[in-house]
């Protein structure tokens, strides 16, 4: 597995020693250099990468800026962090974050090698995520990458400029418009039966002039709706 990789790193003779790790790693394809968090985010804009290779110490805007970013923006697709530092107090903080490791300057090719067995490895079990079976979505909350099984999901609802994703097992609040989210989700399972709520149909147990009940718990129905939700409930049975 070769995985797209960039550099993050605002000292330009360490980039050069990064640059040697990864231009002798097999599994590693640089695709971009970069000495800030700003430079990152507008490449991470319109490039997707599996790999950034970072130090947390930047100019202006930090790493841990920059990692919040990452898990904030909804156009950005988070890749995995491998953390390069000549400072370890950030260690802690920087696993509350999911990076895949924490490597000391100067990181020896032994130690770097090590870092990135233990991403290939996670992105390969990721891929073999990817490949079971079941309608699915994916979401990112938390700074990680979630894959939700449409047949799990009971509803969304808006929460000012976030989504909170309810699912049979726990809730996830994601950033994003009711709008955007709902044209993620897949034709004919899903309703807007409110402006700040949407259902899974084949989870409605009742329904009446104002409510539609999903386990035991009463969502707002609008007047607007409840024709529409009728036929949509009969659509799904049919």
């Amino acid at each position: 597995m070769n995985l797209n990789c960039i550099i993050v790193d605002a000292n330009a003779s360490q980039r050069l020693t990064t640059l040697k790790l990864i231009n002798n790693h097999p599994s590693l394809n640089l695709v971009g250099k970069f000495s800030s968090a700003l430079e990152t985010k507008k490449f991470l804009l319109t490039t997707t990468v599996d790999l950034i290779i970072m130090e947390l110490n930047l100019p202006v805007s930090g790493g841990f800026e920059l990692l919040d970013v990452l898990n904030e923006h909804p156009n950005i697709s988070i890749p995995h962090i491998v953390v390069v530092s000549d400072n370890d107090s950030y260690a802690l903080k920087a696993f509350e974050y999911n990076v895949i490791d924490y490597v000391i300057k100067p990181a020896s090719k032994t130690r770097f090698d090590k870092a990135i067995a233990k991403t290939v490895l996670q992105a390969k079990m990721e891929e073999n995520f990817k490949d079971d079976d079941g309608e699915h979505i994916f979401i990112k909350s938390n700074l990680k990458k979630r894959k939700i099984y449409i047949r799990d999901i009971k509803w969304i609802e808006a929460l000012g400029d976030y989504v909170k994703l309810i699912t049979n097992n726990k809730s996830f609040v994601i950033l994003s418009t009711m709008k955007a989210f709902e044209n993620e989700l897949p034709n004919g399972i899903f309703l807007r039966i409110h402006k700040s709520y949407i259902v899974n149909l084949k989870k409605v147990e009742r329904y009446d002039s104002k409510h539609v009940e999903i386990e035991k718990m009463k969502l707002p129905l609008s007047r607007t709706r409840k024709i529409q939700l009728s036929q949509a409930l009969e659509a799904i049975a049919n």
